[in-house]
């Protein structure tokens, strides 16, 4: 039987929409279906795209009257056959919901009216705030010092704790995703993923979620393991990797595909077993894959040859740990020795002033070039299926990666398994 040939789960989901669509009601209607309530796109000047976020493309504008630089995102409405995508509305409503500085602003929602360039369809635009850098670009151009790396991690564990005290899972955390404007403030960014948590209409029937969610290379364990009941550690673990990636400057397990990814998290972390990790026995997917046995973990191994301080060792192995309900959440993480000892936490302004917009380097003519020597001196491994015995250094040896091949992401083929 399929999942939604499972009539609790239909019922589950049924409402779960009728929730959704409840609390989209008057946003949807007063801000996307009327057209004449939202602002012209063509008060911007696109000055050049910039990236490419979950569910659509990102541009940096200039306001022709306020010559204020934004970031526009063009909502993809090509695959959509029932008006407007229920994606970019859970995105648009969380992100009116939130107001913190380490999230990023949503400034307004812009529409471009039917033509045939757009098939007759009206095309939507959210106007966020715009910021220079990505935290995955500027660590490659960037030596943060130790006084730097502390004030990125406290600002996003800052970010994801307003998060999860709102009950907002944001669900792909990574470091390209984390932004930082001029004035030297991080901000976590991109929402097309993210979702509130809801409880669970039958006390007996955890709320399920969606698996198809978080980049490969930050997807934790239990999402590999096919948990459909996770909670605020998957971004815990997210936070994890990002912050080892600010003293190796590229993600530390590069899978090809989930199998890859998870024979790395093992080889780094240690095998998946239920005195690990009670209760994962539980999950259909450990009991029917092969995994690797008597595989010890090497977080600490491998991180200190790389890392001085020990106190951020230790909080990223923390944070790397298999069993989700063992992982520290951001309170914790915000309450660890590594922001209390020497050197203090600094501050962000002094290299985000400075040096050319990353946002703006990435799509240089040169770019490519430029990643391509920072390969060279990475010094990463990628992802080989790795078996039992093997042991991987993916924290040193010689370089394969190639920093230009982005990490596969969430797929978003199937409507419901994209949704929820």
């Amino acid at each position: 039987m399929t999942l939604l040939q499972d009539e609790n789960y239909r019922a589950e989901l049924l409402a779960d929409l009728q929730e959704d669509y409840t609390k989209f009601f008057t946003v949807a209607e007063r801000e996307l279906e009327g057209i004449s309530k939202t602002k012209p796109v063509d008060q911007y000047v696109r000055l050049q795209k910039i990236g490419q976020g979950t569910f659509g493309e990102v541009f940096k504008v200039r306001h022709k009257s306020t010559k204020q630089h934004f970031a526009l995102k063009r909502i993809r409405m090509e695959q959509e056959k029932e008006g407007f995508p229920i994606t970019a509305l859970r995105e648009i409503r969380i992100l009116q919901s939130l107001n913190h500085e380490n999230i990023v602003c949503l400034k307004e929602i812009c529409h471009s009216p039917p033509n045939a360039g757009n098939g007759f369809k009206p095309q939507f635009y959210l106007v966020f705030e715009f910021c220079d850098h990505d935290l995955a670009g500027l660590s490659q151009q960037i030596d943060f010092t130790e006084p730097v790396k502390k004030a990125i991690m406290k600002q996003l564990l800052t970010g994801v704790f307003y998060l999860h005290l709102n009950n907002v899972l944001h669900r792909d955390l990574k470091a390209a995703n984390i932004l930082i404007d001029r004035n030297g403030i991080l901000k976590i960014a991109d929402f097309g993923l993210a979702r509130t948590t809801v409880a669970s209409i039958r006390p007996d029937r955890p709320t399920r979620y969606t698996g198809r969610v978080v980049t490969l290379w930050y997807r934790p364990p239990e999402i590999l393991l096919n948990d459909r009941h996770y909670g605020k550690p998957v971004d815990m673990w997210g936070a994890g990797c990002i912050m080892a990636e600010l003293w190796t400057k590229y993600p530390i397990m590069q899978g090809d595909n989930e199998i890859s990814q998870l024979n790395l998290i093992i080889n780094l972390c240690g095998s998946i077993t239920p005195e690990i990790w009670p209760g994962v026995e539980r999950l259909e997917t450990f009991r029917e894959a092969r995994l690797p046995q008597d595989i010890k973990r090497h977080v600490r191994e491998k991180l200190t040859p790389k890392i001085s301080s020990v106190a951020a060792v230790d909080l990223i192995d923390q944070l790397l740990v298999l069993d989700p309900s063992k992982r520290l959440d951001a309170e914790q993480a915000l309450s660890h020795d590594y922001f209390y000892e020497d050197p203090p936490v600094g501050d962000l302004r002094s290299f985000s002033k400075s040096g050319t917009s990353y946002l703006e380097f990435l799509s240089s003519n040169n770019a490519r070039g430029r990643m391509l020597q920072g390969a060279n001196r990475a010094g990463i491994v990628r992802g080989p299926i790795v078996g039992p015995g093997q042991q991987v250094n993916y924290l040193s040896g010689p370089s394969v990666m190639h920093p230009n091949r982005r990490p596969p992401l969430p797929d978003d083929n199937s409507y419901y398994e994209r949704v929820f």
